[in-house]
């Protein structure tokens, strides 16, 4: 049986005329994994249908990007990795706006070898840090200029873990879902250090939509917000079969226990459903946060004071409602 709020929306979608279902394309970062999983399984469960949403996800990959596509009008919504992203919209005029957050941190990490650094603050005394080009001009340039780093450690990373296996002082970037979890299957297992927990305060796998879309048929939005929500907490807290089913379908890469260490590493790091997500529900958007995070960057001379109108970034319209906290189990 159908949750009281969920037969309310779904009576509501029916009395606006939606139940015919709105067509939706919603494009995601990479290829289907472990980070995509609240999204695979509200397509998979039925949970967009029964908000009158007929929803097509798009991957994202190596040779894909689906960003300028958003702008474009060819997809609907764009998950995205962090808020520099849609810092960089605004600042280029770009018609943009955050929708949801469904992660609370950014899973950036370090990884060192086990035992090798006594905590964070050691690894600035690491003799070689890999960090790919991506990193150097983003969360690079904080942890030179209030982390204790310096360019003196900077070697670049070519995102394969042979360098870092081969020399147990090496540190290197990795994502938590990824590089840690690669690497422990090689035999080396790594101490994992969440940049987020750091200070380094963005938050990821945020959902864009066209600032056209918001304003002119803000229903579609909440629905398609509201349903991946729920998906997430299917997904995370109950059965995720039907979720990891699609996601090996249109990723065959991807296996039932790779996925499940994904989740397990999601949530062993808060990277989902911690802080402000515990009391509000997964997507949660804090506005002050974004300032937050935007002074960071400034203050790191990632971005120039002033270059940013914050009031075009983000928009908590549609989260904060404590939606699917109640799956829960």
């Amino acid at each position: 049986m159908m949750k009281n709020w969920l037969l309310a929306a779904v009576s509501a979608t029916l009395a606006t005329g939606a139940a015919a279902q709105d067509k939706v394309v919603f494009a995601t970062n990479w290829l289907a994994q472990g980070g995509h999983g609240g999204f695979y399984q509200a397509l998979a469960d039925g949970t967009y249908e029964e908000f009158g949403l007929d929803v097509e996800i798009q991957q994202g990959g190596p040779q894909v990007n689906n960003r300028p596509m958003l702008a474009a009008g060819r997809i609907d919504f764009l998950q995205t990795g962090n808020l520099l992203l849609s810092f960089d919209n605004v600042r280029n005029g770009i018609p943009t706006v955050v929708v949801a957050a469904y992660y609370e941190k950014d899973p950036q990490v370090l990884i060192a070898h086990e035992g090798q650094y006594e905590g964070w603050d050691d690894l600035a005394s690491a003799p070689e840090v890999l960090i790919g080009k991506d990193g150097q001009f983003s969360f690079w340039q904080w942890m030179t200029a209030s982390q204790g780093f310096s360019d003196e450690q900077l070697r670049p990373y070519g995102y394969n873990l042979a360098g870092f296996l081969n020399d147990e002082k090496m540190v290197q970037q990795g994502y938590a879902t990824s590089e840690p979890l690669y690497a422990e299957k090689q035999g080396a297992p790594v101490d994992t250090f969440l940049l987020a927990d750091q200070g380094w305060s963005t938050y990821a796998s945020t959902i864009e939509a066209r600032v056209e879309m918001v304003e002119d048929n803000p229903d579609l939005v909440q629905r398609f917000i509201d349903a991946s929500t729920i998906g997430w907490y299917n997904y995370l807290y109950n059965d995720p079969s039907l979720g990891n089913a699609a996601i090996m379908e249109a990723n065959p890469e991807m296996t039932a226990e790779g996925l499940a260490a994904e989740v397990d590493q999601l949530l062993a790091l808060g990277i989902i459903g911690s802080g402000l997500q515990s009391e509000l529900g997964i997507g949660a958007i804090d506005l002050d946060r974004v300032q937050a995070f935007y002074d960071t960057v400034v203050d790191a001379g990632i971005l120039e004071e002033g270059s940013v109108d914050l009031s075009k970034v983000a928009t908590d319209q549609f989260v904060n409602h404590k939606v699917g906290m109640d799956l829960v189990k």
